[in-house]
């Protein structure tokens, strides 16, 4: 994943562009929820859905009975993409008000996890890529449960990121009026964890839940 296909080239602000794993990567990790898109019978679809990854493999995860799990297992060619929003940019023109963020986009076909051990490690990626090392306090799935998830791995290999960071670019004219502009910084942060009524009195909320963020 070093070159640009067809799919991924970006033609609109190329040098936003990039084309290297890590940058892919990177976003994904700190994402939450991706958009897939695919079209059924003519008609065209997009799903937000929550993911996870494991080295070059994207995972995403449901019930069987799922129309989008079902659809995308027969083969069909998805095209998945991520956002991070980090700033509102706004300008001295209303014509160059902008936004700073981060984003990837994916082409590819998704495959059915059947092995029972890639299953369960595609599950603790996806459980670990909400809360960091939640999985090794919880109850892992049961036969049952597992028999009644659906898992599909998309490959990482046909994907761009692009990257807009930094203040407005205004024409040169319009640096002179008196209007402020710049840029107005956005991060997702969680409140205080509520706790459920019915945890056992003794348990202690995790440093990870009163101090969760984002990998960045």
């Amino acid at each position: 994943m070093n070159s640009p296909t067809p799919r991924t080239q970006v033609k609109r602000l190329p040098q936003r562009a990039s084309y290297d794993p890590q940058p892919v990567y990177d976003i994904l990790d700190e994402g939450l929820v991706c958009h897939l898109g695919f079209v059924v019978e003519g008609q065209p679809f997009v799903i937000p859905t929550a993911y996870g990854r494991l080295d070059d493999q994207l995972y995403i995860h449901g019930s069987p009975a799922s129309r989008m799990l079902r659809t995308l297992d027969q083969g069909v060619e998805v095209c998945l993409t991520v956002t991070l929003l980090d700033g509102l940019v706004l300008a001295r023109s209303a014509f160059h008000h902008s936004m700073n963020y981060r984003s990837v986009v994916l082409f590819g076909t998704a495959t059915r996890v059947d092995d029972p051990t890639e299953k369960l490690t595609a599950l603790k990626a996806f459980t670990d890529h909400v809360v960091c090392d939640r999985w090794a306090e919880v109850r892992p799935p049961n036969p049952q449960e597992l028999a009644g998830t659906l898992v599909l791995a998309l490959p990482i290999a046909e994907a761009s990121a692009k990257v807009r960071t930094g203040p407005p670019i205004d024409a040169p004219e319009d640096y002179a009026l008196p209007v402020w502009a710049g840029e107005i910084p956005l991060r997702l942060t969680a409140a205080a964890p509520v706790a459920d009524d019915r945890c056992l009195a003794q348990v202690e909320v995790p440093k990870y839940a009163v101090a969760y963020q984002r990998a960045k």
